[in-house]
């Protein structure tokens, strides 16, 4: 911290000082004050005024340069704050606090980031471990059966190709704005293309596709609200009842507001322990421990996808009955394409 720039920064207080001192001693002049009496005053106060400067920079001098030292000094110029005590002199208190904010968001932005760097990991390490399972499958099926292996290859092949796009759809909700087209999509549209994905399993499950007015159009990403429709059928698919009259029944009911999608099975629905965690991230539940293929995944990426594109998602369910899963789309005027 340079004197000159100090004095610089000071020089209107200094001035106002000197006025204040000329004013003074002129008024003490015109009462008759004794000499002697004034240039004793203007002593005292020109030696106060240059004692207060100076201990007024040199405190500041402390601060300001220990500060600017050790961010020179540091490899993470962010952790400064942990190597100063708190100043005496209001400015600096207020820098302090300044510098304390800003580092408490960044470190809370820095947790944040690794926290979900750690999450991806995670997800991207159980992801391998299943994909394997559905190669290992491959591999021993060509290696012990030359023929008729079409079904069963196929059915594999329909699993990695579901655990890609599980994992793409995943990584790409991080950026999710970057990827949205936002249109006027007719789910109809969409649920027809999810059955037609979806044929194989459904015939081969024998469960029962069935819609209902769901010619309706919503303002939404048709290939992300595809995928998370096709995450909710996949788990309706997967967790159908075994030896039963199963059914996935898709309707729409629309009011002035907005938009709601219903999609009800009758498959092992959920308990009601579970029901308040399946949008966690990786919560498999009691179904989840008797599927050796569930990820706990669809759910709670479906979820961050609905919140993104201003959609609400929710469930209901009863264990060994039904479990019906809503998307409510709000009809916004701000949407409306105007001509």
């Amino acid at each position: 911290m340079k004197l000159r720039r100090f004095l610089k920064d000071k020089l209107y207080s200094i001035i106002i000082s000197i006025f204040g001192l000329i004013i003074m001693f002129l008024i003490l002049l015109a009462f008759k004050v004794d000499k002697y009496i004034l240039v004793s005053l203007l002593f005292i106060f020109i030696i106060c005024s240059l004692i207060n400067l100076c201990i007024d920079y040199f405190r500041k001098k402390k601060f300001y340069t220990y500060l600017l030292d050790n961010i020179e000094c540091l490899d993470k110029a962010y952790l400064v704050l942990e190597t100063l005590e708190k100043p005496e002199f209001y400015d600096g208190e207020i820098l302090y606090q300044a510098l304390y904010e800003i580092n408490k968001s960044f470190l809370e932005n820095i947790n944040k980031r690794e926290k979900m760097s750690r999450d991806f990991k995670e997800y991207v390490e159980m992801w391998i471990h299943e994909v394997k399972l559905p190669l290992s499958a491959l591999s021993l099926m060509i290696n012990n059966h030359k023929n008729k292996l079409n079904k069963e290859i196929k059915k594999q092949i329909k699993r990695l190709e579901d655990y890609v796009e599980q994992v793409l759809y995943y990584v790409r909700s991080e950026n999710a704005a970057k990827d949205f087209y936002i249109n006027k999509v007719n789910l109809g549209t969409i649920i027809k293309n999810i059955g037609l994905k979806n044929m194989t399993e459904l015939l081969e499950s024998k469960i029962e596709f069935i819609t209902s007015n769901v010619n309706v159009f919503v303002y939404s990403d048709s290939k992300w609200l595809e995928f998370i429709i096709g995450q909710i059928v996949n788990n309706a698919i997967k967790y159908k009842k075994e030896n039963a009259n199963s059914y996935i029944k898709i309707s729409t009911t629309e009011t002035k507001n907005d938009v709601t999608l219903f999609i009800l099975d009758n498959g092992v629905g959920i308990s009601s322990t579970d029901i308040r965690q399946v949008f966690n991230k990786s919560f498999t539940g009691e179904n989840g421990r008797n599927k050796t293929t569930s990820t706990g995944m669809g759910l709670f990426i479906a979820k961050n996808m609905c919140e993104k594109l201003g959609a609400k998602i929710a469930i209901e369910s009863v264990l060994n009955e039904f479990t019906k899963v809503s998307i409510t789309f709000s009809k916004n005027e701000f949407y409306e394409v105007i001509k």
